[in-house]
């Protein structure tokens, strides 16, 4: 098996016409949109949006081989308006020339591009100069300029299948590109690329040439993970897969379900978050979804925070676990965080409101002399500690009734001690003035 003097292994097994193509039927099958548009001999701008790997550039050199077009690729990491300015000008030259031409100008990380460099394209959108096509990995809702995105159709590439992998596998050693391998080690490749096809193929080309420096006959499993090394990390750690799950991970706490609240905890942890700010996610959930109904929630978070911090990775993941675990079990109350966002709002169309002279602080004699704290009843000197009819809000505010604690946990017991305090006050109100 040479590999001398040939090109990439993804070059070489990249697809020449829409039936090689390996996944995304979704979208590329039979009758499905984007196959659809080949199929009408009319070019239109869209975004392709998907992760790494998945076959966007491939999908746009498809198409401008299907329309006949010039083909112009910029890259929005290392490009910018010159670049536009060049792909302008190569537009007009083709569509102007003996051929007239139509032009696809194909831009790689699109979501790269600040907003004036994607309004740029849009006056030669309109005009019909190019057809543009836009790949990202971000969710163009956020990153592509709204009247970008409103002039062109967005197709969601999914990451390929298990099967799509395995074709890709299949298909280098057709090519002789590696010798045989075992089934097991054919699964852990497949793991091993999470969906992305480019991460495959270059790390079939490695397993090539390792295998002929080595002239190994076969692939074995063992062999394969004393290659590949420790396993490299699945996931991006700041793109939207990462906020996807730290929101699989939080709602799966609120659901209660401690078995779904470990795996998205486990993913994290094994596609490289910070622990560190796992913790602090955890000590969010803990007020936010469970707060009073079950107050030593809080107190747990807090210490597997601390824990972490004293023995670091991996002996403080498990603390992180443990914590994810009684987070999901523990009665759920968002009652604190209602009635906290109902006084910020609150407060924030109210005016400001004066504080009463009883609750006034009086340091000085002046203040005093201001009737400052004159009237205060002390609860500690009054039956129960409380003081029955006494009041805490500014003069003229009603009762706004922030908190409402849920029939759950410890709210159970905190609502049936409001709903008597409630009723001294009431009996307070209700009693004649002996004054």
């Amino acid at each position: 098996m040479s590999t001398a003097a040939q090109p990439p292994l993804a070059e070489r097994l990249r697809p020449r016409s829409l039936a090689e193509v390996i996944g995304q039927r979704h979208i590329l099958g039979p009758g499905m949109p984007l196959r659809l548009a080949f199929e009408s001999g009319r070019p239109h701008s869209c975004i392709l949006w998907g992760p790494p790997g998945v076959g966007k550039t491939t999908i746009a050199r498809l198409m401008a081989g299907a329309f006949d077009a010039q083909f112009i690729s910029i890259s929005a990491v290392l490009g910018g308006v010159k670049d536009i300015r060049e792909a302008v000008q190569l537009a007009e030259n083709a569509r102007d020339g003996l051929m007239q031409q139509r032009t696809l100008v194909f831009v790689d990380e699109v979501h790269r591009f600040n907003k004036s460099q994607q309004d740029a394209f849009l006056p030669h959108v309109e005009s019909g100069l190019f057809t543009f096509i836009g790949a990202t990995t971000e969710n163009p809702s956020f990153e592509v300029n709204s009247a970008l995105l409103s002039r062109a159709a967005v197709y969601v590439l999914q990451p390929l299948s298990g099967e799509d992998l395995k074709q890709i596998v299949a298909l280098a050693q057709s090519q002789k590109a590696l010798p045989a391998i075992e089934n097991i080690a054919i699964d852990r490749l497949v793991a091993y690329a999470d969906g992305d096809a480019r991460r495959l193929l270059n790390t079939l080309e490695t397993l090539g040439m390792a295998a002929a420096q080595q002239q190994r006959t076969d692939i074995t499993d063992a062999w394969l993970v004393q290659v590949l090394g420790q396993q490299m990390r699945r996931y991006d750690k700041g793109g939207e897969q990462f906020y996807d799950t730290i929101s699989a991970l939080h709602k799966s706490v609120r659901g209660s379900d401690p078995d779904a609240a470990l795996y998205w905890l486990v993913r994290m942890l094994d596609g490289g978050a910070e622990p560190r700010y796992l913790a602090r996610r955890l000590v969010r959930m803990a007020s936010e979804d469970i707060g009073l109904a079950d107050p030593r929630a809080l107190r747990m978070a807090l210490d597997c925070t601390e824990v972490y911090e004293r023995l670091g990775s991996p002996e403080g993941e498990l603390a992180l676990a443990q914590c994810v675990v009684y987070l999901a079990v523990a009665p759920k109350s968002n009652a604190v965080y209602k009635a906290y966002n109902a006084a910020r709002a609150w407060v924030q169309q109210d005016a400001t409101r004066p504080v009463p002279l009883h609750l006034r602080n009086a340091p000085t004699t002046l203040m005093k002399e201001l009737d400052y704290g004159k009237g205060y009843r002390y609860a500690h000197d009054e039956e129960g500690g409380f003081a029955a009819g006494e009041r805490y809000l500014p003069d003229g505010m009603a009762a706004p009734g922030f908190y409402q604690p849920v029939r759950r946990g410890l709210e159970i017991k905190i609502a049936d001690k409001l709903e008597q305090l409630r009723q001294r006050n009431a009996a307070a109100d209700a009693a004649p003035d002996t004054d």
